[in-house]
């Protein structure tokens, strides 16, 4: 028979164990330090392409030739706490959209909106975006891909209450499968009454991000592939984002990145998308750090 002391040392024992578990919030404040982490000063180059999708030998497939665009974008984090964000992204193909540039700073405060401006080459000015969150408004798109301001945003933790829904194997990886659900300001601003996330436990990276509407119906799907580390983060070079609703299709692949770069304090800022020579200038230095 147990020892009545062994018994009560064992239950003394089982809270404890209980707490050694992460809780949802703790996993989630994790995946966004790490992803603010990769995108305070970081350039990147890439290639997004735009197609509509349907099922092919069951397999989700463009159904039309895809619209492809090359870019460059720089971000930082800024704030006490690192949640504030400021970037830029330039066209560099076609030739028929290079120089086009979109400029977005998010911000960790609730009461403050996404703000992005596009400046548009051809005619040379600088446009300044609405933030697209209410329902009788388009969000705000990256260069008319199915990626918007809101699907690229972190530091946003706090405007969220996150429960585990289950945990188990994803594609041969061990998984948290996470509930978000915004509070009532971030439902106000957003297009998402709630977000499931496939977060890794060895890496801290979300896998799959499934992102609900206002009437609870699966609006968009984000696949994380191609994961890498890179200076001791870990981060996904390759995207998929599926907007089941409209069935169209937004791919977003890493070409090359340069974590931890320095940035000129004007870089960030509306000179960078209208003066094309500081512009140049400022690229060709960080690109010497690409990976």
């Amino acid at each position: 028979m147990m020892k009545a002391h062994t018994l009560w040392s064992l239950l003394l024992l089982i809270p404890a164990l209980a707490c050694a578990s992460e809780d949802a919030r703790t996993i989630m404040e994790k995946v966004d330090a790490q992803q603010r982490a990769v995108a305070d000063g970081t350039l990147t180059r890439s290639q997004l392409s735009s197609c509509k999708f349907g099922l092919k030998d069951k397999a989700v497939a463009c159904v039309e030739e895809p619209r492809v665009k090359r870019m460059e974008s720089t971000s930082r984090q800024l704030g006490a706490d690192k949640k504030d964000s400021q970037s830029i992204a330039i066209l560099l193909e076609p030739a028929s959209e290079r120089g086009i540039g979109m400029l977005t700073y998010t911000y960790a405060d609730e009461s403050k909106e996404t703000e992005s401006w596009l400046y548009l080459s051809a005619l040379g000015r600088v446009k300044r975006m609405v933030s697209g969150a209410a329902e009788d408004q388009e969000p705000v798109s990256l260069f008319g891909s199915e990626f918007s301001t809101e699907d690229m945003e972190n530091g946003k933790t706090d405007e969220y209450r996150y429960q585990i829904l289950q945990e188990g194997d994803y594609d041969g990886t061990q998984v948290w499968v996470i509930e978000g659900l915004p509070n009532e300001a971030r439902l106000r601003k957003s297009r998402y009454s709630k977000i499931y996330f496939w977060i890794d436990k060895a890496r801290y990276v979300p896998l799959k991000v499934q992102a609900y509407d206002k009437r609870g119906q699966l609006f968009k799907r984000i696949l994380f592939r191609d994961i890498q580390q890179l200076d001791g983060l870990w981060l996904a070079r390759d995207l998929t984002l599926l907007n089941v609703q409209t069935s169209r299709l937004s791919t977003m692949r890493t070409e090359a990145i340069a974590l931890h770069v320095t940035l000129d304090d004007d870089f960030l800022t509306q000179r960078t998308l209208t003066d094309f020579a500081y512009r140049e200038r400022e690229l060709e230095r960080l690109r010497a750090q690409f990976q």
